[in-house]
């Protein structure tokens, strides 16, 4: 078994991770007053079950991945586990759905990041489909438009229903048309940094070569405005707006970004009475407590109480936020572990988009740099959004935590985004033809010459 194939570090790494979940799981169980639950070996038996499917099929299908990527991310899941399991106790003191709910969605994401790997074996690949995956993300994009919604859902149209089940296609065409926009820089890159208008120091681009941060702009409007929902949008126009930037170099781009970003977002501001609600609680949640602004208000009150330490586990109350367990769970823990657990996961954050970033400079092709950054951009702009509404920093949106918040879709998008980060930086750093025959030559090298 060659080294690549062992993997040592990044096993030891999940054990460390099963052995956080364990203690964590301990700890409140402890405060609660309970013995050891049935439930809680289900959590940490399924847990490590589902880390170990994931480690065995990197080994197999990219040997040479960064080995930190997937211990972060088993992390990020199981402080999220524990927290949807905390307020599934606060409800639901004799069962836990939610938790042994997300335990099997990690499970499926898990399955996709492994069917990822397993069909692209190489990430060059995605190029020659990528306009044909591109066109498959705006139809995802759109379908809720004119998909029939339930009553109590109309208000945000970004659900399809298929009877009891739910899926958010926009977790995946976010995907799909990253995975578009690297191809189009990349084929496009030498056009966007040579042509161009000087002015005030700065090289603007040629109207026409706007057109595609344009289209991307008018997208984002039209499905903030029909949609009802701005968050998935702004993550995705942010996200091409950097890869523009990363592949160009050019201030300009960013200024242009900024200015379509304001002109728009106050056009929708007019018409969405949404909007502007989320912005009047930013403003001042409190003045509209016993409305619109509870939930962000009650946050505020839970990361206030928690302070820098934290409360502890269990003996808190992030059950009185509304839908913690989703777009507030940063704020759940914000309380009981305080604002330590909040830099930490914010720092395991950064360890994942530090590590995309480095595939992105390591790989060899523009295409997979593009694809490599644009992944990792997204991720810390979402984590950036998310942390800054739930802190009250910045207007709500609405979009949940990768791989922390309970939910299907987000769970499997992002296992299927960890799996092309993956792809890429297998690429990036597996050994040349001419760099695998010398490592191969080099202990028979070192054999003759002691023999000498």
């Amino acid at each position: 078994m060659t080294r690549a194939f062992r993997r040592t570090r990044e096993l030891t790494l999940l054990l460390a991770s099963a052995g956080l979940l364990l203690l964590m799981l301990f700890s409140l169980e402890m405060s609660q007053g309970r013995a050891l639950t049935r439930e809680m070996l289900y959590l940490v038996g399924g847990f490590a079950a589902v880390y170990a499917i994931a480690h065995v099929a990197i080994a197999l299908l990219a040997p040479y991945a960064d080995q930190t990527m997937l211990p972060v991310v088993s992390t990020l899941n199981a402080i999220g586990l524990v927290m949807i399991y905390r307020l599934d106790l606060a409800e639901r003191p004799d069962f836990a759905p939610l938790a042994q709910r997300q335990v099997l969605w990690s499970l499926v994401g898990v399955l996709f990041m492994v069917l990822t790997l397993a069909v692209v074996r190489d990430h060059k690949s995605l190029s020659r489909y990528s306009y044909l995956l591109g066109l498959l993300g705006l139809v995802l994009l759109a379908l809720p438009l004119v998909w029939p919604q339930p009553p109590g859902y109309e208000d945000a149209r970004i659900w399809l229903w298929l009877g009891p089940f739910s899926i958010q296609p926009g977790e995946f065409s976010k995907i799909l048309l990253l995975i578009f926009f690297a191809q189009l820089l990349a084929q496009k890159r030498a056009l966007f940094t040579v042509a161009g208008r000087r002015f005030l120091g700065l090289t603007f681009p040629r109207l026409r070569d706007l057109a595609p941060i344009l289209v991307v702009w008018a997208i984002a409007i039209l499905i903030m405005a029909v949609s009802n929902d701005f968050g998935p949008a702004l993550i995705l126009f942010a996200t091409v707006l950097a890869m523009v930037y990363f592949a160009t170099g050019r201030t300009s781009w960013l200024l242009i970004g900024a200015g379509l970003v304001a002109v728009g977002g106050y056009a929708v501001y007019q018409v969405s009475s949404k909007i502007q609600d989320r912005v009047a609680n930013f403003v001042d949640p409190l003045e509209h407590y016993e409305t619109s602004g509870y939930q962000p208000s009650q946050a505020l009150f839970g990361l206030s109480w928690g302070g820098l330490t934290g409360t502890g586990l269990g003996y808190g109350h992030p059950e009185l936020v509304p839908v913690a367990h989703s777009d507030y769970i940063l704020a759940a823990i914000g309380e009981e572990l305080g604002l330590v657990g909040v830099a930490s996961v914010l720092v395991l954050f950064a360890m994942l988009v530090t590590a995309g970033f480095r595939a992105s400079l390591q790989v060899r092709d523009t295409y997979g740099k593009l694809l490599a950054a644009g992944l990792a951009t997204t991720v810390a702009i979402q984590i950036f959004v998310v942390a800054g509404g739930i802190s009250a920093m910045l207007p709500m949106t609405g979009l949940t935590t990768p791989f922390m918040s309970a939910g299907g879709s987000s769970i499997m998008a992002n296992y299927i985004l960890l799996g092309l980060l993956l792809r890429v930086s297998n690429s990036a750093n597996r050994p040349t033809e001419f760099g695998a025959e010398t490592m191969s030559k080099g202990p028979q090298r070192r054999r003759e010459k002691v023999a000498s």
